[in-house]
């Protein structure tokens, strides 16, 4: 866990959990249902969508701007250039470079070609098990490499099992959306294959476990914490099933929603499995539409996982509007926790009460834990509008129009910002943008209004092989031949 405040990363309920300065869950009060949209909403509202175009085209310019022209790689953050690329950043760079091509930013050429960079570089980094010279190992990348040389920035940089999700999710997404003739695109589908098929996911596992582990640290420690749980690890698991030559067993995913049980419960009037970060809702949900296709477990419990993330998002919404930590700038216009940037490790006095803030940690509300300092992540919120898009769109419009002024630039929203903390004669705001804040924003704000990255990925046999072999049924898996 070093150097959080300058690198950021995917969390796990495992890992979110080692928090300690956590805020005692409170009562658990009836809030509102959230079985129907707001009737009052519409997407096709003038307002909503001059505000939608204006967000995508900054944040996907946040991609496009940052990543080495020369290698493709992305940013861990910016405008602060640590020293790292994100693994995680480029997947969702990708994916980022088809919506521009369909809403019209760059042309279809522009992003072949930084596509083609992008994978050539990848697949011709050096693997294996050496401390340092290499950018990753059995196929996994390590989470953090060097923007220019593509190696392992650090020696506490580890092989990371999610974050390689995260990129074959963007290398998947080129493999499907490339999908002409020509022998450029043509080279892209290629080079996606060889690198999601050449990951080696059962050697993830470790020795004797079934659970993949969180990573792997040279030479040859593989990371205590594993993948049980609901969390972002769903993706983890899916493209591990689907994988042809290193997937992993049939059964396993059966297994692995046996050590959600725990998690199932009501918050603040919600009932759903819970995750207090919102990303981990968020992640899998921005590559793979849940609506409608169920695996055993969610037919158990009569809801899908587009809607269990749903619930969530409207308990945390009500959470902040009980406000219990009484934090300023709370209300149900303004709200939204997940891991993000914080103000530091620091105590202030807060109408005339100390309270302790945070650096980067994964903020949270759900039955799981409570996390909260006050940090508000508009990326709490802009990776959650295509599953309440009638509260949440309003909320990072309402943020923009109280706090534009300082927390949206030419990138979109920064990272996060803290009413609550004084700095000078103002309140506490993030200069930065994340690459891992700016993929949720982006992918699912276009899932809300075309469908359009969800619609690519259906068409991915891979994802719709490890759909099938977790047990998926109805929906879009079905495509007329079965019934839900």
């Amino acid at each position: 866990m070093k150097n959080r405040v300058k690198f950021t990363s995917c969390f796990s309920l495992v890992l979110a959990s080692l928090f300690v300065t956590a805020v005692p869950a409170l009562s658990q009060e009836k809030g509102p249902v959230p079985g129907k949209a707001d009737v009052s909403f519409s997407l096709n509202d003038q307002k909503h969508l001059a505000f939608l175009d204006d967000l995508e085209q900054r944040t996907f310019s946040w991609f496009w701007d940052t990543a080495n022209p020369k290698n493709g790689l992305v940013p861990d953050r910016a405008p602060l250039m640590n020293g790292a690329a994100s693994i995680a950043s480029v997947g969702f760079g990708l994916t980022a470079y088809g919506i521009g091509v369909e809403r019209g930013y760059i042309t279809r050429q522009q992003a072949v070609e930084r596509t083609l960079v992008t994978l050539r570089f990848l697949e011709g980094l050096p693997q294996g098990e050496a401390v340092r010279g290499t950018a990753g190992s059995h196929g996994f990348f390590y989470h953090f490499l060097d923007p220019n040389t593509g190696l392992r920035v650090a020696d506490w940089s580890e092989l990371s099992s999610i974050d390689t999700a995260l990129l074959m999710g963007g290398v998947l997404f080129a493999q499907s959306y490339y999908d002409r003739q020509d022998a450029r695109e043509q080279e892209i589908r290629r080079l996606a294959d060889r690198l999601y098929r050449r990951v080696d996911w059962r050697w993830m596992r470790g020795d004797d476990s079934e659970w993949l582990s969180m990573g792997w640290m040279p030479p040859g420690h593989f990371l205590s914490s594993q993948w049980k749980g609901y969390n972002e690890g769903m993706l983890l698991y899916i493209m591990a099933l689907g994988a042809p030559e290193h997937g992993l067993p049939e059964g396993l995913w059966d297994r692995w929603t046996e050590t959600q049980r725990g998690q199932q419960g009501s918050f603040y009037g919600h009932n759903f499995l819970n995750f207090a970060p919102l990303f981990g809702h968020q992640y899998s949900e921005c590559w793979v539409d849940f609506r409608h296709i169920q695996d055993k477990a969610s037919l158990q419990r009569g809801y899908d996982y587009f809607q269990n993330s749903r619930e969530a998002v409207y308990a945390q919404r009500e959470y902040a509007v009980r406000n219990p930590g009484h934090w300023k700038g709370y209300d149900g216009s303004v709200w939204g926790l997940t891991a993000s940037d914080g103000p530091g490790d620091s105590v202030q006095e807060v109408d005339g009460e100390k309270r302790h803030f945070l650096a980067y940690s994964a903020r949270g509300a759900g039955k799981d834990y409570v996390l909260d300092d006050g940090t508000i992540a508009p990326t709490a919120v802009g990776g959650s509008v295509a599953f309440a898009p009638e509260i949440a769109l309003p909320s990072l419009e309402e943020m923009k129009r109280r706090y534009g002024n300082v927390i949206y630039n030419r990138y979109g929203f920064v990272d996060a910002f803290n009413p609550s903390y004084r700095v000078n004669d103002g309140f506490w705001v993030d200069g930065q943008q994340l690459g891992i804040d700016q993929g949720p924003i982006l992918l699912m704000s276009e899932n809300l209004r075309s469908e359009f990255v969800w619609n690519v990925m259906k068409k991915n046999p891979y994802i719709r092989s490890g759909l099938l072999k977790a047990g998926f049924t109805g929906g879009w898996l079905c495509q007329g031949t079965c019934g839900r």
